[in-house]
């Protein structure tokens, strides 16, 4: 009885402290200063464990087709490498705002189930989108596909695989109709 009476005590002063921390704003929320070590041990603990529980029944389909590959770079080319790098790239000024900072992809091929999971749903708190809201099973696999292998690709191996990245099927953005007596700019791709 009286653990249960400790714990409770030790419950309201830690709702207490959470309080006063979020009320003076003494804890900094901004992305240019890094969390207090205890919270990035907290977060980096509940992430892992929780990301290994939710992908423990995900079974990876082949991954070594080329053309499912070659699919899964051009979707990385187009929405992953601002945040995560790509062969050849050593940083980007999106990433070097971002806290935490996204690992890079290039250095290591991450377990297929668990990234399987994070693409599909991504990661609260780290800018990681919930890709599974606009893309299938098959496109996050291809990504999967391709995340196996980019730790070892050469620059000229990635450029070839995402070649024609930028005409991938669904991913064109669409233009806003100009309003009524007024020109029509060209397609930011066609300028560049």
């Amino acid at each position: 009885m009286r653990f249960i009476g400790a714990l409770v005590v030790w419950i309201i002063i830690g709702i207490i402290a959470y309080f006063v921390v979020a009320y003076t704003g003494a804890y900094a929320v901004g992305a240019d200063v890094p969390h207090w070590g205890i919270t990035r041990q907290a977060i980096g603990f509940l992430r892992d464990h929780t990301t290994e529980k939710r992908a423990a029944d995900i079974r990876p389909p082949p991954l070594d087709d080329p053309a499912l590959v070659k699919e899964g770079a051009e979707h990385y080319a187009q929405m992953c490498t601002e945040c995560h790098l790509a062969p050849g790239m050593t940083g980007s000024e999106l990433r070097e705002g971002l806290y935490p900072r996204p690992p890079n992809l290039t250095r290591f091929a991450p377990d297929p189930a668990e990234s399987f999971w994070i693409i599909k749903h991504g990661l609260k708190m780290t800018a990681m989108p919930a890709w599974g809201k606009t893309h299938d099973d098959h496109k996050i696999w291809a990504m999967v596909a391709f995340l196996q292998k980019q730790p070892k690709m050469s620059v000229a191996e990635y450029r070839a695989l995402t070649a024609n990245a930028t005409r991938m099927e669904g991913m064109e953005k669409e233009q806003a109709p100009a309003p009524a007596g007024t020109a029509m700019l060209p397609p930011a791709s066609s300028i560049y």
